[in-house]
């Protein structure tokens, strides 16, 4: 199940891909519209496809399908919170914002379901199972509100740039947990917060740090470096897990 080689799209832009993809009927899913390079699964509200680009062994994108909110509103994971910053009491407010809500919820569920294929093939695959990310990117490279589902190794052949490790190193802050933005919603004042604080130019200075090895700490002197240490640290990893695995 790890992430196959990407398949090219000459007719719709790379930038609004996600959004063509979300606006698939399930007749169209069903017609094979999405070819298997890209298709993982769908529900009724949310589209699971592998992404395009892996930056780790395991990397997939759990999109919401527009039947909740309208297509601008799922732009980004600011427009999302945008609208639901922006509702009042008025009734029809309130239930965007319980809708704006509920699509996290939705991507949430899915990405429940999905972690739990992934630790299977992780067991299939490597003899042990290790943390998964979930997470969305402050500012995200394309348009249309997507989750990252990525195991914690980022030993990727795709990841090649500092500006790559960078979007998913937890250290820079660039990556938003569900869990927390999830959390906003317990907090008006909170959540309109951070819609204030999710400008893109605050971000992007993130994606210039150091490169720092989000296990230990290290810092390495360019992307080879690092790759290799990345590497290193992973087989580590999994000689220590695989060993306490054996032994139980």
């Amino acid at each position: 199940m790890p992430s196959p080689p990407p398949s090219s799209s000459s007719s719709i832009s790379q930038l609004k891909i996600l959004r063509a993809y979300a606006k698939l009927d399930d007749a169209s899913i069903a017609a094979s519209h999405l070819p298997p390079t890209i298709y993982f699964s769908h529900t009724r509200h949310t589209l699971t496809i592998f992404d395009a680009y892996p930056k780790a062994l395991f990397h997939f994108l759990v999109l919401p399908r527009l039947r909740r909110l309208s297509t601008p509103d799922l732009t980004s994971l600011r427009t999302l919170l945008q609208r639901a910053a922006a509702a009042s009491s008025a009734a029809a407010d309130t239930d965007v914002r319980a809708r704006a809500e509920g699509t996290l919820d939705v991507l949430a569920d899915e990405a429940g379901r999905l972690q739990g294929e992934i630790e299977r093939e992780m067991r299939r695959h490597y003899g042990f199972t290790w943390p998964i990310w979930v997470g969305f990117h402050a500012v995200p490279s394309m348009e249309h509100l997507h989750l990252h589902v990525i195991s914690s190794d980022l030993i990727s052949p795709s990841l090649k740039t500092k500006r790559h490790y960078n979007t998913f190193n937890p250290r820079a802050e660039f990556f938003l947990p569900l869990a927390d933005v999830r959390a906003w919603f317990d907090d008006e004042h909170q959540l309109e917060k951070m819609v204030a604080r999710l400008a893109p130019k605050k971000y992007e200075l993130r994606l210039k740090d150091a490169l720092v090895c989000f296990r230990c700490g290290e810092t390495a002197r360019n992307m080879p470096a690092l790759k290799n240490h990345l590497q290193q640290e992973f087989d580590a990893l999994r000689k220590r897990e695989t060993k306490s695995v054996a032994a139980s």
